[in-house]
């Protein structure tokens, strides 16, 4: 019986440091290469970005000019004028602008 015991104690610490080695979970993916602003080379993401999907900024918030995200990744995502962008934190956060919410989250890559 004590046998039984130790090896299913045994087992839960096994099992429970594993999943905390994993690290965060993967929640999507960013381009790391760039060839003639295409994206050529990809990695997971983990971790959580600041805000989230829904978010609301709000009009009054500061927004960033399409112009002064990174090029590659408005030709990849195909960012334009029709929306507003919060780039912060190495996240670019697409906002409606008739809501003011969070429509999509991209990971920027380190440059």
């Amino acid at each position: 019986m004590r046998t039984i015991l130790l090896a299913l104690s045994g087992a839960a610490v096994a099992f429970t440091t594993t999943a905390a080695a994993a690290g965060p979970p993967v929640t999507g993916e960013t381009c790391t290469k760039y060839k003639d602003g295409v994206c050529v080379e990809t990695h997971k993401v983990r971790g959580n970005p600041g805000y989230k999907v829904g978010y609301v900024f709000g009009p009054t918030y500061n927004y960033t000019p399409v112009a002064s995200l990174p090029p590659p990744v408005v030709t990849q995502y195909s960012l334009g004028p029709d929306y507003r962008y919060v780039y912060n934190n190495g996240y670019i956060y697409v906002v409606d602008p008739s809501t003011y919410a969070v429509t999509r989250v991209i990971a920027v890559p380190p440059q």
